[in-house]
């Protein structure tokens, strides 16, 4: 019997079970995985993961059933399991699938859990979202909750913010890879070598990122003690302030949101 296993190996789910794995947090020997692409299970061949036939062995071969598949496929996917998963844990991460919707989907003996995390966990630096509520035992929680901090940040979020605050920090990458490329963009017309530029935004973003949450200062404070009188910073701050970044950021955080 297996720890952990995986129904669904997509960049989320892919880069969740690399950085348990790489954290240290669990041996690969101890996850069983499956997904209907079977080239996507070759990102975690490596690892040692054992490769399951179908769904149902992973369910059957685990202790705790992990499912990371796409919103429109997971009721599909769970009808045959849905025996299966009796007196079964359930640790779910996909988008629409909270605590309600579980309840009318399984059996009232399968105890399970929504998290929304991101794709920084798999270099250890994730930001999960785990909804406060659920059906699992203590033990359980205690296990996702250290399963997630081994990949990262974590955050036990009401049910009624899992959407505006899960949008933050699911599409929230996206959105700051787009603000690394701009910014390298900028440094490479300046002359700038292309690699050099990439890794001059990315730290930067690493650092400045890092700086909020140990000061805990308000960023509108770190931004001012960057920008001298007359000074150069503050010249880029107009520049922004003219293409309304702001306001720009805002509406994409209320676009993800209010997506149908």
């Amino acid at each position: 019997m297996k720890k952990l296993g995986f129904i669904g190996m997509g960049n989320m789910a892919g880069a969740i079970a690399q950085g348990i794995v790489k954290s240290g947090f669990l041996k690969g020997e101890d996850i069983i995985a499956y997904d209907i692409v079977s080239s996507q299970l070759d990102k975690v061949k490596d690892l040692g993961f054992v490769i399951a036939k179908d769904e149902k062995e992973v369910v059957c071969e685990s202790e705790m059933v992990f499912i990371g598949v796409k919103p429109q496929v997971v009721e599909k996917v769970l009808e045959p399991l849905i025996d299966l998963l009796k007196n079964k844990a359930l640790i779910s991460i996909v988008l629409g699938y909270d605590y309600a919707r579980y309840q009318e989907l399984l059996d009232s003996s399968t105890r399970h859990i929504f998290v929304m995390p991101n794709t920084p966990a798999r270099v250890l630096a994730g930001m999960s979202l785990i909804e406060e509520t659920h059906s699992l035992t203590l033990e359980e929680f205690d296990f996702v909750k250290k399963m997630f901090s081994s990949i990262g940040e974590i955050e036990v979020v009401p049910s009624h913010l899992m959407g505006a605050a899960g949008t933050l920090s699911g599409c929230g990458p996206a959105f700051v890879y787009m603000i690394i490329e701009a910014l390298a963009d900028g440094a490479v017309k300046e002359g700038v070598p292309r690699d050099m530029a990439y890794k001059l935004a990315s730290q930067t973003i690493v650092g400045s990122g890092l700086m909020q949450l140990e000061t805990s200062l308000h960023p509108g404070v770190l931004k001012d003690q960057v920008c001298s009188p007359g000074g150069s910073t503050i010249r880029g701050v107009e520049a922004l302030e003219k293409g309304n970044i702001r306001a720009t950021l805002m509406d994409a955080i209320t676009s993800a949101v209010h997506y149908k």
